[in-house]
């Protein structure tokens, strides 16, 4: 009798609960299409805006001569500079925070600043690098604003996401992986370069493609470090241009020719962006 009670409530339940399940799935569909408009919009804006001025001369010409190529020199280069900082110390942080006594007292500072200088603000982190290097170089050695600071500005940034990244990556390797390298007599170095890191490269890779991505789009840092420049820069260690302090220079310039620059190099900054993001998708899909 109760078994037949149960049954009949289940069944009479039953239409209610794929009405809400199909209520919640339409609903959760709406907002996401709801989400995604603004994306979309400032997407198609910029697409729609920056698309005519795509000319050969845009990347062959400085700034001064209504060109960005001197821009995307100077962002590439600074990038690289921050990466050659950045990947080596963050991958090697990394590996202490996940192989070498994670529950250490050592170890859990390190991972407590390494979360809290994720969410340092990027203009602190340019002030930070102006007052240790900008002003030490002009005093010591004579020059000032450079690429060379405004890379250091920008490994700030990238190493904490490349630390943690490359902590977290490492865990999720079965720890098979270390058991069976240890009973064949291998030692903790030869475990974690030759078992452990080739395992988990295509995730590492998505990490610091990441980093690499947020470095690339950043403002404020280099606005304190490498300021910019109308033409090239004579080397690494004078004013360097870059796309980001471009788009904020030249964006209320009154000039039809500098606007039309301000919307080319900002599709052309979404470009990169985008290419770098591509492969991290596809290597974090290949991880699964």
């Amino acid at each position: 009798m109760k078994q037949s009670v149960s049954t009949n409530l289940t069944t009479n339940l039953s239409p209610i609960r794929n009405l809400f399940d199909r209520g919640m799935t339409l609903l959760a569909f709406a907002l996401t299409i709801l989400g995604m408009l603004p994306l979309v919009s400032v997407l198609w804006n910029i697409i729609l805006k920056g698309s005519p001025g795509l000319t050969a001369a845009m990347f062959t010409k400085p700034i001064i001569d209504d060109g960005f190529a001197n821009a995307v020199v100077g962002t590439l280069l600074m990038v690289t500079i921050a990466s050659l900082l950045s990947i080596p110390i963050g991958i090697a942080t990394g590996i202490y925070l996940a192989e070498y006594e994670p529950n250490g007292k050592i170890n859990r500072t390190i991972k407590f600043l390494t979360t809290i200088l994720t969410g340092v603000p990027s203009i602190v982190v340019g002030i930070f690098t102006y007052s240790a290097v900008v002003l030490v170089t002009k005093k010591l050695f004579d020059f000032s604003y450079s690429a060379i600071a405004g890379g250091i500005a920008l490994s700030i940034l990238m190493l904490p996401i490349i630390a943690l990244t490359t902590e977290e990556v490492l865990k999720l390797v079965p720890n098979n992986f270390r058991l069976a390298s240890s009973g064949l007599g291998g030692s903790k170095f030869q475990t974690i370069t030759r078992v452990i890191l080739p395992n988990a490269v295509p995730a590492l890779t998505t990490g610091v493609l990441l980093a690499v991505a947020r470095g690339i789009g950043e403002t404020a840092p280099l606005l304190f470090t490498a300021l910019f420049a109308q033409d090239w820069a004579d080397n690494l260690l004078s004013p360097t241009a870059s796309l980001p302090i471009l788009i904020f220079n030249l964006y209320n310039d009154p000039d039809p020719i500098k606007s039309q620059l301000v919307w080319t190099a900002s599709l052309f900054l979404l470009g990169i962006v985008l290419i770098i993001n591509l492969p991290a998708r596809f290597l974090v899909n290949k991880g699964r």
